[in-house]
């Protein structure tokens, strides 16, 4: 039961702090708006529209926002998004994944591949970089919800796989299939869930010094900026005297 990766602790909060509220509601509206179009536009039946409209309550989304996004998916007028994931590597040799969500696949290709170039990356093939992740589900409670061998036991009883606990909370992990039930079951236990969402679990975690992880903040930040990106995950970490400095 590691502590969870010091780098994404402050990924999360630094994101709470500094992201725009009007770019991060146009992310999660995309999503909702997409799972809606994608299935069943009542969350209760649709699992991916219940954890988007989740995300965005997480994002304190006001509830009409939530229900225009839902909305928009029967219109007409609704962008035809496509899914894709870009591979590459930033400094140090960090291996990165980019979620996107685009109505315009040249664009999209042409500013993700521009942003690694500029901030001293290489954008890679399809393959070139996921095989080192795992794509799983992630659950975030507060550290105040429970001790850690409570939420384990809670974890393993709900068909979790793992968790991870230290002074900034519990993160528990489960297969991809899985996230809605493992989420549901630990709601009855724990209560609600300050996140649950889908993943790119590092298999295992590269130490970078300070100079390359200020880099790296630089190219994940630029890419996270880009209004098609929907997530970055890198599979680096930091030390505790590095974080202190970032």
């Amino acid at each position: 039961m590691a502590g969870h990766s010091k780098w994404a602790n402050i990924q999360h909060r630094k994101g709470r702090q500094d992201a725009a509220r009007s770019k991060l509601f146009s992310k999660l509206s995309k999503e909702i708006t997409v799972a809606a179009k994608m299935g069943d536009p009542d969350p209760e039946k649709n699992p991916r529209l219940r954890l988007a409209v989740k995300a965005a309550r997480a994002a304190s989304m006001p509830k009409d926002v939530i229900e225009r996004a839902i909305k928009k998916s029967s219109g007409g007028d609704s962008a035809d998004y496509t899914e894709i994931r870009y591979e590459g590597y930033g400094p140090g040799g960090i291996a990165i994944i980019v979620e996107a969500m685009t109505d315009n696949l040249n664009r999209t290709a042409s500013n993700v591949r521009s942003t690694f170039t500029k901030y001293g990356g290489n954008l890679g093939t399809t393959g070139s970089v996921s095989y080192m992740f795992d794509r799983v589900g992630e659950i975030k409670y507060p550290a105040s919800v429970g001790d850690p061998d409570t939420v384990l036991m809670a974890a393993i009883e709900a068909g979790a796989d793992d968790v991870e606990s230290d002074e900034e909370g519990h993160w528990i992990y489960c297969a991809d299939t899985e996230l809605s039930a493992v989420s549901d079951a630990l709601e009855k236990v724990l209560g609600e869930s300050e996140e649950s969402k889908l993943v790119w679990r590092p298999q295992n975690r590269t130490q970078v010094d300070l100079e390359t992880a200020q880099k790296l903040m630089k190219l994940i930040e630029a890419l996270e900026d880009d209004d098609d990106v929907q997530s970055v995950t890198a599979n680096f970490d930091v030390s505790e005297e590095t974080a202190a400095q970032l």
